[in-house]
């Protein structure tokens, strides 16, 4: 199954894909292929008036001693607009309807297209990924937050207004944890990877004996243990390590359950965080997934991946966006 022939279009010439987090604005010069040919780093500015320059910078030297780059693409953290330029509200960047098209649009001399990041990340794995040979593709980004972005007949499908894909503010637990976004319960509370992080630290605080092997690895505390401890510790067979991760697949198996009972696609993915944790993750969220997908005996089971673009995901994305907007090819479906 081919992704189609708007997805396939091979202009020549690069694009620039910007991926906008609160601590870093990586912007990599991106081929046809998916290749990134150059690439840049910054730190994120502190003071949210100078972010739209700094990505306006790192661009402009990913470009220099180049003259074929045609247009850029930024993946955003927050709720983008439907037209594609304005991020209405990113609380990790200090945002409120800010005009980041116009803003590096004006400073670069290029056209601009602007995307929410776990959108980006989707789509670049949709093309050059996890997603090849599928039409319909749901990815999760269980990294800090729980991210997604859905791939509909091949196309990005954004909503109405921009801002599909938010899952991990479904209520899951009625009541539940709190969240940042101001409601209680949200499945992000429970399948993200900082949920991974916070759920060894509690386990490892109601039994340090048994998490004797991963507490060794940090600082011998259960709030000095992070993810990656848990990851390392688990790939030596540590039981209590790889309990840790059968948790979190239940949650997160749970999560793709809910979300293909509704949008029913061909493949899921899991990327972020705990999607670079590889099988570790997957094998306890696919058993997680199949027992908890209502009906399951009577439907055809998505195939569950992880991501292999990893962490250029999002600036990959963000640039293909990009060659497509340029060449005013939608890859969005409308409602």
């Amino acid at each position: 199954m081919s992704h189609g022939p708007l997805v396939h279009e091979r202009n020549g010439g690069l694009t620039v894909g910007v991926d906008l987090g609160g601590t870093k604005i990586a912007a990599g010069a991106v081929d046809p292929g998916g290749e990134v040919v150059a690439r840049v780093r910054v730190p994120t500015p502190h003071d949210p008036d100078r972010i739209a320059g700094a990505i306006a910078e790192a661009v402009q030297r990913v470009r220099e001693g180049r003259n074929d780059v045609r247009a850029v693409g930024v993946g955003a953290a927050g709720y983008v607009d439907a037209d594609r330029s304005t991020v209405r509200f990113a609380p990790n960047l200090g945002w409120h309807d800010k005009e980041i098209r116009d803003i590096v649009q004006g400073a670069t001399g290029l056209p601009v297209v602007v995307e929410n990041d776990a959108n980006a990340a989707a789509w670049g794995e949709f093309i050059h990924g996890a997603g090849a040979g599928h039409e319909d593709m749901l990815m999760v980004m269980a990294g800090t937050g729980l991210g997604g972005g859905i791939i509909s007949r091949g196309r990005l499908f954004r909503g109405r207004f921009g801002m599909a894909g938010e899952i991990g503010h479904y209520r899951a637990v009625p009541d539940g944890r709190p969240c940042p976004c101001g409601q209680y319960g949200c499945m992000e509370q429970y399948a993200s990877g900082a949920a991974h992080t916070r759920r060894a630290r509690e386990m490892a605080a109601a039994d340090p004996v048994r998490a004797a092997a991963v507490l060794a690895l940090g600082d011998g505390t259960p709030a000095g243990l992070d993810g990656h401890h848990v990851t390392e510790a688990a790939l030596t067979g540590d039981a209590f390590s790889l309990e840790v991760f059968t948790r979190s697949g239940r949650w997160l198996g749970q999560a793709l359950a809910d979300l293909a009972s509704i949008l029913d696609p061909s493949v899921l993915v899991i990327g972020g965080g705990l999607g670079d944790t590889g099988e570790l993750i997957r094998r306890p969220a696919e058993v997680s997934y199949r027992r908890a997908l209502g009906g399951g005996e009577h439907r055809v089971y998505a195939e569950v991946r992880t991501a292999t673009v990893g962490s250029d995901a999002g600036l990959v994305g963000a640039a293909h966006l990009a060659r497509l907007h340029e060449l005013l090819v939608p890859p969005v479906a409308h409602v």
